[in-house]
């Protein structure tokens, strides 16, 4: 199973540059093998009411978890010590620790746009990675 990073998400809805890899990601993969942080979901749903796409957030949630059955994982209180040592020993904020402990925490492949997780013990995989080794 793969745990999605807020900015895979965020590169669809805001049609950006890898919009159309992340479009065939989604189309393409079973969203029961999709999971989402907590805190992930809380972010896009910041993003995009920042940018005054709220209908577009209704619309994810729908999609994703009433429609669909992308899971929704979260971390527990006594998670936070590793997070923040994630955050010293990989140099990560916060966001990217969390999404890198879920991912610990639950056994999952992270999949991102960004480099962050490179160096990583867990690494990550781009949406075009996952969809080639499929």
């Amino acid at each position: 199973m793969y745990i999605v990073d807020t900015n895979v998400w965020l590169e669809r809805f805001l049609e950006q540059e890898k919009a159309e890899e992340v479009r065939d990601f989604l189309n393409q993969m079973p969203s029961d093998q999709l999971c989402l942080t907590d805190f992930a979901l809380h972010s896009i749903g910041i993003v995009l009411s920042r940018l005054g796409k709220r209908e577009a957030f209704v619309r994810f949630v729908r999609d994703a978890f009433v429609d669909g059955v992308v899971s929704l994982v979260r971390l527990d209180f006594e998670d936070m010590e590793a997070l923040v040592q994630i955050m010293a020993r990989d140099n990560l904020d916060f966001a990217d620790a969390y999404q890198y402990r879920a991912a610990e925490k639950y056994g999952l492949v992270i999949v991102s746009l960004e480099g962050d997780f490179d160096r990583t013990a867990l690494g990550r995989k781009t949406p075009a990675q996952v969809l080639q080794e499929r």
